[in-house]
């Protein structure tokens, strides 16, 4: 569990100490609810998410992903190492939520297709057929790590994968993202292939498997308002589970240590309403708390970085810019 990794390499017992008994409740709520609070969340880091470079050798390894802002985590003794933005399950086919672990990577993963209704209704395919990885009915790409019970990191179809509801319940990356993601995992438990023997699947299609000493802990959350580092996101709620209310967002303020009480239900309301499926509404706390939580808020989109905005151009320049 996410709770029992990175948060003890983070140095979860300062942050108990420094916040008192109150932080130690939420902590206590966390690993019993984990599934429905960020990895991110200050209650979580207390405020502080490290940094660090990625280490060959160092095994201490986990994943994370909160689902509604479509972005899975490489954290590494504590530290974050790599965020990548990726696609999930769509609504009928949901992603998922709580822990599951990887035991493999596999370059090149044959297909075999499931018993389910939408691979009945795929032309060409059959339920328990193989299918190599250099037939073009095979969706997998290049390299898959599986997740148990059918569940799977895997490559995209491309960019419009990312921050999307694509699949039926995998996890879909880019694939100069997945390569990089599956390197780093075997780099840090020094796992037993070679660089030629990769270099090798990539240019190929032979399947390559590598088997993980230890299984690797992935963390899969489902959180639509998150305080993190000061800042409030409020992400959409892509699988209408009914998470961005006026009484949750209250709760969140609360337990994030910020009083709630002077903002009505009209202006929480508001902030809720900014949010739409493309975009997240991000504030800071202390504008909260100053009463200028319309003001100062402003939306950014789902995944990537915010439009940066052209200053006004006048005279000549304006003219000449609208031929």
């Amino acid at each position: 569990m996410f709770a029992r990794g990175i948060l003890k390499s983070v140095g979860l017992a300062i942050a108990l100490m420094s916040a008192g008994a109150g932080y130690a409740q939420q902590s206590q709520n966390y690993i019993r609810y984990d599934r429905f609070e960020s990895e991110r969340s200050d209650k979580l880091t207390g405020g502080h998410i490290e940094k660090g470079e990625f280490e060959a050798g160092q095994p201490d390894i986990q994943l994370t992903l909160n689902v509604p802002s479509f972005r899975l985590t490489l954290w590494q003794n504590g530290r974050e190492v790599k965020s990548y933005f990726i696609g999930v399950g769509m609504k009928d086919y949901p992603i998922y939520i709580g822990e599951r672990e990887a035991h493999e990577i596999i370059w090149n993963p044959p297909w075999i297709p499931p018993a389910s209704d939408w691979v009945k209704s795929h032309k060409g395919v059959k339920p328990g057929e193989v299918i190599e990885a250099s037939d073009p009915r095979n969706p997998l790409g290049k390299l898959k790590i599986p997740l148990g019970d059918g569940y799977l990191i895997h490559q995209a179809t491309g960019p419009s994968n990312l921050g999307n509801l694509v699949s039926h319940g995998c996890v879909r990356m880019l694939r100069s993202d997945l390569y990089d993601l599956a390197e780093k995992i075997v780099a840090a438990r020094s796992l037993p292939v070679t660089r030629k023997q990769i270099a090798s699947a990539k240019a190929g299609t032979k399947t390559l498997s590598v088997a993980l000493d230890e299984p690797l802990e992935f963390d899969i959350n489902y959180d639509t308002l998150v305080v993190e580092g000061g800042v409030l996101y409020i992400y959409p709620d892509v699988y209408d589970r009914r998470t961005n209310t006026v009484a949750r967002l209250r709760d969140e303020l609360r337990t994030s240590g910020v009083d709630p009480s002077s903002l009505d239900d009209a202006e929480l309301e508001k902030l809720l309403a900014a949010v739409t499926r493309r975009t997240k509404f991000v504030v800071p706390v202390e504008s909260i708390r100053q009463g200028r939580a319309l003001a100062d808020g402003h939306s950014e989109p789902l995944i990537g970085s915010p439009a940066r905005k052209r200053p006004a151009v006048r005279g000549r320049r304006a003219a000449n810019a609208g031929r």
